[in-house]
């Protein structure tokens, strides 16, 4: 309204001054026509004519000037909501207003290509974002979320369409909008327990402050690592070790042989085949160790293709027949994975389940589902549950006679090698313990 009321207020100055300089001259001829000799009829012709030039030296001055003022508000007005598509027709060199109007045209054209350069540098960085790894979080000033990820999605185990929006205490991450720089912690998020690195930092945009806050994993670098470190550790054991198994149950068995002579005594024959059977059982018990753990040290690399996940569970499920496994009925899901380390990793946590639900007479079963983009196979068992979490996945520790501490580090080593994860925790309510395998869902 104002910008309307400023424009015929400029108009009536333009005509009102070019009326003040045109009446005058106006008034003087109608007036020596009027003083002269002149008939009415002449008098009253002359006296219109005036009149009318008048008018049309009003009008067309309203037209020269008020047009192009018009045409420059609609330019400037498109420019102003983004639009660069209207042009000024009366562009051209040697006119003052035909400059502007030129002028004013370039400028829309370059507004208009860096425009189209900060969209495309604009979806550039949202597709990077994406694609990162890390989960990222950005906060409004009430601790509103207003864009998250792909990774921070599957952190919080929700689409963005039903994160957005909300605060940072709703989601249960308000701990982590607290941290001003850089921190690690360990907690749970979507089920899943490890140590997390946290970054946050701040930024402004509309003038108003926002936070940004950055979670990564770090746990899977740090099991890499320590699982680097454990296979240099086994591969110079295992290569000390078989040098020394080697002639300590050659010698066990010449020992063995050399008893069988009449000439020994009974009673050190009877010592001597103990001791001896001692040393070759303890040699043996050394050999199953060290291919054990040898079998960690020489995980080879995926041979990745498309494999059918209720597949992959039915013969998993067939393998071990000491208890009746339930199937539930899931989705039809495929993920990109090595068929044969995929189905291993299933027979390691079914057989864990398997025996634990043996100690109590309960049960086992298998389901699957997609989340989030993610394939989820879930085996819960009805055993005693897990007394401790803390050496779950420590190479080589184990509580089972017999056991060798490495199936369950073997299966979470094969499904990070597929970008997945594998988790054990209680039961919620119930007795027993939950195994978690997540996997990329492929989309090919």
């Amino acid at each position: 309204m104002r910008r309307q009321t400023t424009l015929l207020t400029y108009e009536r100055r333009i005509i009102g001054t070019a009326l003040l300089a045109v009446v005058p001259l106006a008034a003087a001829a109608t007036l020596l026509v009027w003083s002269a000799d002149y008939a009415p009829v002449v008098r009253w012709t002359v006296g219109l004519l005036i009149l009318a030039s008048l008018g049309v030296v009003t009008v067309a001055l309203r037209e020269v000037v008020v047009y192009p003022l018009r045409t420059l508000v609609s330019v400037v007005s498109a420019v102003k909501e983004e639009d660069y598509t209207i042009r000024a027709r009366e562009a051209a060199e040697g006119a003052v207003f035909g400059e502007v109007m030129l002028e004013l045209n370039e400028l829309s054209a370059t507004m208009r290509q860096r425009h189209i350069a900060a969209l495309e540098a604009a979806a550039l960085v949202r597709a990077v974002i994406a694609e990162v790894d890390a989960a990222i979080f950005a906060f409004d000033m009430e601790s509103r979320l207003e864009l998250v990820n792909r990774a921070g999605e599957r952190l919080l185990g929700m689409e963005a369409d039903g994160l957005l929006g909300k605060t940072a205490a709703m989601l249960g991450i308000d701990d982590i909008l607290r941290i001003e720089e850089a921190a690690t912690i360990e907690r749970s998020f979507a089920g899943v327990s490890a140590r997390w690195s946290v970054r946050g930092s701040v930024f402004r945009r509309d003038g108003q402050t926002h936070r940004l806050v950055v979670v990564a994993d770090i746990s899977r670098a740090l099991r890499q690592e320590e699982i680097r470190a454990w296979q240099r550790v086994v591969r110079v054991l295992g290569h000390e070790l078989n040098n020394s198994l080697a002639p300590i149950k050659s010698i066990a068995g010449s020992l063995e042989e050399a008893l069988g002579a009449p000439a020994v005594d009974a009673r050190l024959r009877a010592d001597l085949a103990h001791g001896i059977g001692i040393i070759g059982r303890r040699a043996e018990a050394l050999t199953r160790f060290l291919s054990a753990y040898s079998e960690l040290a020489r995980l080879p690399e995926p041979t990745i293709r498309e494999v059918d996940v209720a597949e992959v569970l039915r013969r998993a499920v067939s393998f071990d027949r000491r208890v009746d496994v339930r199937l539930e009925d899931g989705p039809a899901l495929r993920v990109a994975a090595d068929e044969d380390q995929l189905e291993q990793v299933m027979i390691n946590v079914l057989k864990n389940a398997i025996d634990a639900s043996i100690e109590t007479g309960g049960g086992v079963s298998v389901s699957w589902r997609e989340s989030g983009g993610v394939a989820e196979v879930v085996v819960t068992d009805e055993g005693p549950g897990l007394a401790s979490i803390a050496n779950l996945f420590v190479p080589f520790f184990t509580t089972k006679p017999g056991g060798t501490g490495i199936g369950l580090v073997l299966s979470r080593q094969i499904a990070e090698a597929h970008g997945g994860t594998l988790t054990l925790r209680n039961r919620d309510g119930a007795r027993g313990c939950e195994a978690v395998l997540r996997l990329p869902v492929s989309r090919r």
